[in-house]
């Protein structure tokens, strides 16, 4: 029989905040102190864990990478004082390439993505990210000079490759060096956001490279939210066959702990301690820490796997916790928000009170004259199911007196009330110290159907990457989790089966200006997420007069999506960070 040593794993999925060095290193101390408590010889914090991910422009900033050394010293000083300096604990950073010469086209300081293994009060090793992203939310070419070792250290006489994110994501490098040096595990620290079905692919990538590598693999990924980003955990370690063994918790904190049975100093040993060449121009870089490891104490830590979420509650939490952080993380304590008694403010008002509590949420009815009785009766029924502070201030007094200074009609008229309505917001907002929410959602977006400075002020817009057809499923995905839990149903039943309405006109309803949800959100989602060609979508089965009315909303809408707040991401191109286009542009894919 094969020899092998059980070696105990601890991987940390934190919730991490943007430059706070030192509530991030606290948060690193006390998941480490708890590994230690839990018989772990192994701790892994996800990638850039002490800084926050993404840092953005911090990186081309000489005093946050410094700051981040630094605090990585510290915190590996601070670790061996409260007697867990012999854990070895992996954790994320920013560092600096100290051989990089300038030249053009590389970052200035030559900042990079990296790694330490910190281990008897030291930085016993440290590595950066091979490769670096440079799509859709990532332009890490931008900010990173990639590394050019594998990083493996020797834990309790087992071999372990060290990877950071993108490196498992492409072809060769890390991976195939960690093959070619036959570790015992790979063992991957990610900040890896979430979009829709997002731990499907993850879990086939994290098997294809278990295979690949030939030994288990072990995956820990942030969880949390940063401004439009949210990191949704689903840390998981597999087999070098591709068999899970453990799986965490999606949108939560875990330490997930397992026991794991591993070959002994696989590294062969002429390459212990030095650089050699290994594969796709990468070295490898061997430090041993500790040759020989203690078995795990018992009870034997065993393995857990988290149940599955369906794609509704997924996205449902994954606007929970993107809301839930960047109101805490911006330093806010309540949310305020327009209830219209339609379906959006309604479902808006749900997530808010699921993110910070009902009773930290402030809805605003704001009748005009042309508002129905029925939407008013919405607006006070999904307060009183929700919990929330409610109040109405009409609007009618105030858009007449800009009427008689002004004299609008038409368009102007109606847009005249939306402004009403978002000076009121704001006003409130400056006055009691509220985060506006505005309650868009991306089929409205993605046609200009909303108003500058009317219903597309706030500092956050929650369902800002969620479809029109989403917005009606998640509202009675919601409604029904209620009632599984035995709870007020948080949602009107007449808020999601209206048809829906600015009401800045008489008898107004979506349909007037805009196609069908259901035809427009097909077609948006070949446009928008596909990027496919104006023919393309007409070969896909579709009207061409009507993808031609589609596809003129988005391309003159551009201006409004750069003015509207920012929302969580959930799909695989959200306006903003994914989809990047300019606003004066005579391409017209409708001809």
């Amino acid at each position: 029989m094969e020899r092998v040593t059980r070696i105990r794993i601890a991987l940390s999925q934190i919730d991490p905040t943007v430059g706070d060095l030192d509530g991030n290193a606290e948060l690193v101390l006390g998941r480490t102190r708890r590994a230690a408590e839990r018989g772990a010889t192994l701790v892994a914090f996800p990638e850039m864990a002490l800084t926050g991910y993404p840092v953005e422009d911090l990186a081309l900033r000489s005093s946050f990478v410094e700051a981040s050394r630094l605090a990585m010293e510290d915190l590996a000083g601070r670790l061996a004082a409260e007697g867990l300096g012999e854990i070895a604990v992996v954790v994320g950073f920013l560092d600096r390439c100290e051989t990089s010469s300038p030249r053009l086209g590389r970052p200035a300081g030559a900042p990079q993505n990296a790694v330490a293994v910190l281990h008897r009060g030291r930085i016993a090793a440290r590595s950066a990210k091979h490769h670096l992203p440079n799509y859709g939310v990532f332009d890490e070419y931008r900010y990173f000079v990639p590394g050019d070792r594998l990083l493996v250290a020797r834990i309790g006489g087992v071999d372990i490759a060290i990877a950071v994110c993108e490196d498992l994501w492409q072809e060769g490098g890390p991976v195939a060096a960690a093959r070619a040096a036959r570790v015992g595990l790979l063992l991957s620290i990610n900040a890896s956001p979430y979009e829709v079905s997002k731990d499907d692919s993850r879990l086939d990538l994290v098997r294809r490279r278990a295979r690949e590598a030939d030994c288990t693999l072990a995956y820990v990924n942030a969880f949390g939210g940063q401004d439009e980003l949210v990191f949704d955990g689903d840390s998981l370690i597999v087999d070098a066959g591709g068999r899970v063994l453990s799986r965490a918790a999606r949108f939560d904190e875990e330490l997930l702990v397992a026991d794991l049975d591993l070959p002994p100093r696989t590294v062969d040993a002429r390459l212990a301690g030095t650089d050699d060449t290994v594969a796709d121009d990468l070295t490898i870089r061997h430090v041993v820490l500790t040759e020989e490891s203690a078995p795990p104490p018992a009870p034997a830590a065993g393995h857990s796997v988290a149940p599955a979420l369906s794609d509704d509650a997924e996205i449902y939490r994954a606007l929970v916790l993107g809301l839930r952080d960047y109101v805490a993380k911006n330093g806010f304590a309540s949310v305020l928000l327009g209830l219209s008694g339609g379906i959006d403010s309604a479902l808006v008002a749900a997530i808010a009170a699921d993110a910070v509590g009902g009773g930290n949420v402030y809805g605003v009815s704001m009748p005009g004259s042309y508002s129905s009785v029925h939407s008013r009766d919405d607006a006070a029924e999904t307060a009183e199911r929700i919990g929330l502070d409610y109040r109405q201030v009409p609007i009618a007094p105030m858009v007449d007196a800009y009427l008689a200074a002004l004299g609008l009609t038409g368009l102007a008229e109606e847009n005249l009330q939306a402004r009403v309505r978002g000076t009121t917001l704001m006003g409130l907002s400056n006055q009691e110290g509220h985060l506006v929410l505005a309650t868009g959602n991306k089929s409205e977006l993605a046609c200009g159907y909303s108003t500058l400075y009317g219903d597309a002020v706030g500092g956050f817009a929650p369902i800002k990457d969620v479809p029109k057809t989403a917005v009606w499923r998640l509202a009675r995905w919601r409604n029904a989790e209620a009632e599984r839990r035995g709870e007020v149903a948080p949602i009107p039943v007449n808020s999601i089966t209206k048809p829906p309405s600015a009401e800045l006109r008489p008898g107004q309803v979506d349909t007037d200006s805009l196609p069908p949800y259901e035809l427009l959100d097909a077609i948006l989602d070949d446009y928008v997420e596909r990027d496919m060609g104006r023919d393309a979508i007409v070969a896909a089965g579709f009207e061409p007069a009507l993808v031609d009315r589609v596809l003129t909303l988005v391309d003159t809408a551009e201006y409004k999506r750069r003015q509207y707040p920012p929302g969580t991401k959930i799909s695989l191109k959200a306006f903003g960070r994914d989809r990047r286009l300019p606003i004066t542009s005579r391409w017209r894919e409708s001809g």
